[in-house]
């Protein structure tokens, strides 16, 4: 009995012995022309492979060195390159008859460069694609049977970009990727996250194929799409509008026949800043939206832009269109009846400088307006209102003295508004306002235009009619010029002396004398 489980072990041993020798006695590189050739003809670009080695525990054979050849059109020397390429294969096949059945690829850190020429060609728009020579015939290699039921892609870095303009390349660190059951003729699952480098991560998952014959690019895909904390201005997805920062968050969904594409989702936007001379918003903003996008003219379609910011909600849609090396918009924004609590901590990213001190509060806003021009030099026009609010923490009738001491009307720490309306106009030069009307409560109506410059500082020349029983009400109901200037953290109003004695010369005559006098604080 001894004797037998003594030749068991030695035969045990030897076993053992020869697999582990093995990997020493095969020369698996006999098999790179082979895999050269399969994956040149698989992905119609010239591959080269370094030095294999073969893995009888992982079942795997390894090359040192992988480069995917550019297209030519391109003229870059590498598609891709990684450090390290795994091929899995079938152990039994390849130990008893040398045949290598690939299984599965796996590519470690590799260096992907994915660009479009002007004419919307990506330089992967050959791939796949019918060879334009008939593949490297593998003589001298041994035969191969490419089956391949995944392709990961490991700790690899993507750098997306343009062969002209000045679009700032994005770029991906930490991609993992993977490619199951693959197939040119039917749809295969994929998934893929990253990092973006500046800011934010993608995580996508879905399904492609199967893959046109003439261009990969136009590839039906349908994808769900995550994006975590994107920061606009740290990875450059600003370009189009260096104005723009935020951090966005996308939870969406997008489907694409190979020439247009759907995009459907949510986004959350934080720390929001709509103009250079704008501070991130503390309120986030929320957009569901509905994009319809042609994949090769770089334009499309905003056909639902539902945009809420806390209870407010408006109502953005529009076209966009990709010209030279600007984004051109044509948007119109509908808000009617919004909350002006939930507005008032937006207004900072929008640069819009309230009184030094001072808040809105309470009252509801209505805007409609359009947008239209180059994103980075956007002019706005329409109208906005607001009704029923309130400016606390500015005493608008102390502001206006002369007015508040001839009209006898009683400052406070608020300014009530009853109703604020007015047409505007912003653009790179500043913002005007037309046919402004404001009804006060306090004072009675102001009416007036004026213009604010892109450092804020203000000119606008009012007029105020106001209804009191006081020193005024001789001339009740006559317009009293007046200028605003100053900055819009510290408005100065001022009376348009010439213009308040040609009003009562002509309405009450003598009664102008008094009335100037008034003014002037009693001064002769």
């Amino acid at each position: 009995m001894r004797r037998m489980f003594k030749w068991v072990g030695i035969v045990a041993a030897a076993a053992v012995a020869a697999v582990v020798s093995l990997p020493f006695f095969i020369n698996v590189d006999r098999f790179k022309p082979s895999l050269e050739a399969e994956l040149s003809k698989a992905l119609n670009r010239e591959v080269k492979l370094g030095k294999l080695h073969f893995s009888l525990w992982r079942g795997e054979v390894s090359a040192d060195d992988l480069s995917v050849s550019e297209d030519q059109a391109f003229g870059k020397p590498a598609f891709v390159s990684a450090k390290q390429l795994s091929v899995g294969a079938e152990i039994w096949p390849f130990l008893m008859s040398r045949k290598l059945r690939v299984t599965h690829l796996t590519i470690d850190r590799p260096e992907i460069v994915l660009t479009q020429a002007p004419n919307g060609n990506w330089n992967f728009s050959s791939l796949g694609g019918k060879a334009s020579a008939p593949a490297a015939a593998t003589a001298g290699g041994e035969p191969l049977d490419l089956s391949v039921k995944s392709v990961r892609i490991t700790d690899g870095s993507v750098r997306l970009g343009r062969t002209v303009g000045h679009w700032k390349p994005l770029l991906l660190h930490h991609v993992n990727a993977e490619v199951r059951d693959f197939s040119a003729s039917s749809a295969f699952p994929f998934t893929l996250a990253a990092d973006v480098a500046g800011g934010g991560s993608i995580e996508v998952k879905g399904q492609a194929g199967p893959i046109d014959a003439s261009d990969s690019a136009m590839t039906p895909v349908k994808v769900s799409l995550k994006i975590a904390a994107l920061d606009l201005a740290g990875s450059g997805m600003n370009d189009f509008a260096p104005d723009l920062a935020g951090l966005l968050t996308v939870d969406g969904s997008a489907a694409s026949d190979g020439h247009t594409m759907q995009v459907s989702g949510k986004v959350r936007a934080d720390k929001l800043r709509l103009s250079r001379r704008g501070t991130p918003s503390t309120r986030p903003v929320a957009l569901d939206f509905l994009v319809h996008h042609d994949l090769r003219k770089h334009m499309g379609t905003l056909q639902q832009g539902d945009v809420h910011i806390g209870g407010a909600v408006a109502h953005l849609t529009g076209t966009y269109a990709e010209e030279g090396d600007a984004m051109t918009l044509k948007m119109r924004l509908a808000g009617p009846a919004m909350p002006v609590g939930e507005l008032e901590a937006l207004l900072p990213s929008l640069g819009i400088v309230l009184p030094a001190g001072s808040r809105l509060q309470g009252g509801a806003a209505t805007v409609a307006l359009a947008m239209e021009g180059p994103a980075d030099r956007l002019v706005t026009v329409g109208s906005v209102a607001l009704n029923r609010s309130r400016l606390t923490g500015f005493d608008l009738p102390k502001k206006m003295e002369t007015i508040e001491r001839l009209a006898g009307v009683k400052g406070g720490a608020d300014t009530e508004i009853e109703t604020l309306s007015a047409d505007v106009r912003v653009g790179p030069e500043g913002a005007s306002a037309n046919d402004m009307k404001l009804v006060l409560p306090a004072i009675g109506e102001l009416s007036g235009a004026g213009s604010v410059s892109p450092s804020n500082e203000l000119d606008f020349k009012m007029r105020a009619i106001v209804h009191t029983s006081g020193v005024m009400a001789a001339v009740a109901d006559t317009p009293i010029p007046f200028t605003v200037q100053g900055t819009c953290a510290d408005p100065v109003f001022r009376p348009d002396l010439k213009a308040v004695a040609a009003e009562k010369v002509k309405s009450v005559g003598k009664s102008a004398g008094g009335l100037l006098r008034g003014l002037l604080g009693g001064k002769k």
